[in-house]
C-alpha cells in the first residue's frame, strides 16, 4: 500500500453495507507516475476502501497546474466501489492524486482549487504524489505507448489471470501476445492504447490465427472508463476471433455491444493466412471488414459490416487488443489445451 487516508465522520442516515463501526478508509495500490499534466496519455490508479456504506461512490482528482482536475471526465465524475471495497479507473496524468468518498447526492466540482475535506457528503479522502516511475507495464508498438495488463478479468465466463512477461515486441517490431501455463494456470494477454484516439480509422495485420482452438479467443474492442456497463456497455465495440468452445461455429464476427440485440452481431468465416482487419468509426457509424493482408488496394473484403445502431461517441475510451481462454459454461467441450499465440505485426491509426 502507498499510502492510507485521511478519514473523516461517517455519514448519518445512511444504511451501513459494513460493520458500522468501520471507519471509512481509502488506500492506494498503484498510483501513477508523476507529470507536469498531460491531456493525452492515461494509465490506471487502483486501491482499496474500507468503511463505505450504502449509496457511496468515489471521485478521482488529478492535479495539473496547480489545480485539481476531477476524473476521468467532468460528465463521469464517478468512481464506482468494487466487490471486496476494490476501486479502479484510468485518468489523465498530473503531480498529485486524490480520491474522495462521497455521498450519493454530492456532486463534485470538475475544477478545485483546493480539495473538500471536512464539508457535507464526504466521507474521506485520501492524496498521493505521483510516483517517480509509473508500476504499471508498458510496449511500444507501430508508434504507440501500450499498457499490459497485470490483473485478472472475468472475460471468457471465468477469471482469467494475465501476466505483463505474456507480451513482447520482436526484432521486426512485431507484437506477440502468448497464453502461457504458469504455476499450472493458464494466464493471458492484453494490451490498450494509452491515449484516446476518437473518431477514425483503426487498422491491425494479424498473421494466420485460423489455428485458435475452440477455447481460445482473440479480440480487438474499444473500452471506456468513464462509462457504466449497465447503461453504455463501456462503448464496447469488438472484432472477435473465436469458436466459444464450439468447433463447427463460424470463427470471427463483429460486435456492437450488447450482442443480444440480434443486429449488433454479424459473424463470418476467417480464412487461413494474413489478414488486415479494420474499424472505421464516424458519427453515428461504425464500419468493421476484413480484407487479405497480401492482397495490397483493391483486395477483395472476406466480410464487412455496417453499424449505424448502438454507436458510441468518442469519451475516454481506448482501443485494446486481447487474448484470453473462454470457459464452456455447459461443460460440455474441454478446456484450453496447449499454449497459444497471436502475432500483431501493424496497427495504424488515420484520423
Amino acid at each position: 500500500m502507498l499510502l492510507v487516508a485521511a478519514t473523516f465522520f461517517p455519514l448519518i442516515g445512511c444504511r451501513p453495507v459494513v460493520d458500522q463501526n468501520v471507519e471509512p478508509k481509502i488506500s492506494f495500490t498503484q498510483v501513477p507516475q508523476w507529470s507536469q499534466g498531460d491531456e493525452i496519455l492515461q494509465d490506471v490508479m487502483e486501491g482499496t476502501v474500507q468503511g463505505a456504506r450504502k449509496g457511496q461512490r468515489l471521485v478521482l482528482y488529478s492535479r495539473s497546474g496547480g489545480l485539481w482536475w476531477v476524473q476521468p471526465l467532468p460528465t463521469s465524475p464517478f468512481t464506482t466501489i468494487l466487490p471486496g471495497g476494490v476501486w479502479r479507473s484510468e485518468l489523465h496524468l498530473g503531480t498529485d492524486y486524490a480520491v474522495l468518498l462521497v455521498d450519493a447526492s454530492y456532486d463534485p466540482s470538475p475544477v478545485l482549487a483546493q480539495l473538500p475535506q471536512r464539508v457535507k457528503g464526504v466521507a474521506a479522502f485520501a492524496v498521493t504524489h505521483g510516483q517517480e516511475k509509473s508500476s504499471s507495464f508498458f510496449v511500444d508498438f507501430s508508434g504507440f505507448t501500450w499498457r499490459v495488463r497485470k490483473v485478472p478479468s472475468d472475460r471468457g465466463g471465468a477469471v482469467n489471470l494475465y501476466s505483463p512477461e505474456n507480451v513482447y515486441t520482436d526484432s521486426s517490431g512485431a507484437l506477440h501476445l502468448r497464453i502461457i501455463k504458469r504455476d499450472q494456470q493458464w494466464t493471458c494477454s492484453e494490451v490498450n492504447l494509452t491515449r484516446s484516439l476518437g473518431y477514425g480509422t483503426y487498422s491491425f495485420t494479424v498473421e494466420d490465427i485460423s489455428h485458435l482452438e475452440p477455447s481460445a479467443v482473440f479480440g480487438i474492442f474499444t473500452w471506456d472508463y468513464s462509462v457504466s456497463s449497465f447503461r453504455e456497455n463501456y462503448n464496447e465495440f469488438d472484432i472477435n476471433f473465436a469458436r466459444r468452445a464450439n468447433p463447427k461455429a463460424q470463427n470471427a464476427e463483429f460486435v456492437i455491444q450488447p450482442p443480444v440485440v440480434p443486429a449488433n452481431i454479424s459473424r463470418f468465416m476467417a480464412p487461413a493466412g494474413k489478414l488486415e482487419h479494420t474499424i472505421t468509426w464516424e458519427p453515428g457509424r461504425v464500419t468493421m471488414f476484413t480484407t487479405r493482408a497480401s492482397g495490397g488496394a483493391g483486395a477483395p473484403v472476406i466480410s464487412k459490416h455496417v453499424f449505424t445502431s448502438e454507436v458510441p461517441a468518442p469519451g475516454f475510451e481506448s482501443m485494446r487488443m486481447t487474448l484470453y481462454v473462454y470457459r464452456d459454461p455447459n461443460g460440455n467441450l474441454p478446456g484450453l489445451q496447449h499454449p497459444v499465440e497471436v502475432v500483431v505485426d501493424r496497427f495504424e491509426f488515420l484520423p
